[in-house]
């Protein structure tokens, strides 16, 4: 797993959540601007495809995807892994959250996840209310009970 550097700058709560536009599979692009008003957010930043602790975090938020859908937030699974890899990993684990490609690490580097000199994300997760404030910063693999609990706040 990669880890930031000093010379990334990782937003921290009370931030307003940077704005980005990415691919995203299944289909279209991703904009944090379509959720404003509407939607609270995660963005689980994690490091590749198809690796163990990728896959047991992906799989969980695929599980518990009504329950997220339940707390008016949409969860994205983030990597700098491209289109056709996460085609691959959704279908082998059957995933119902949307992965986005950040193919050249640009969303990874504006959340500082992606630190100078790499070009994958660390393992952080963001949790982004409907005005697009960030309201929490994880980094790790949280349980998805207690993302449960901070969304309720937000309500």
């Amino acid at each position: 797993m990669t880890s930031p550097t000093e010379a990334s700058t990782m937003p921290v709560a009370g931030d307003k959540a940077p704005k980005f536009k990415v691919a995203a599979h299944p289909e279209g692009e991703v904009s944090l601007e379509d959720f404003h008003g509407k939607k609270n957010v995660i963005l689980a930043f994690y490091p590749k495809d198809n690796t163990p602790g990728c896959t047991k975090e992906m799989c969980a938020f695929s599980e518990d995807y009504s329950k997220f859908e339940s707390a008016d937030t949409v969860v994205f699974g983030v990597s700098s892994d491209n289109l056709e890899s996460h085609d691959k990993f959704s279908k082998q684990f059957g995933l119902k959250q949307k992965l986005l490609a950040d193919t050249k690490g640009e969303v990874g580097k504006l959340y500082g996840t992606i630190g100078e000199g790499k070009t994958n994300s660390s393992r952080v997760l963001f949790i982004i209310d409907k005005q697009g404030v960030i309201q929490d910063v994880i980094q790790g693999m949280p349980e998805n009970s207690k993302l449960l609990e901070t969304l309720a706040k937000l309500k």
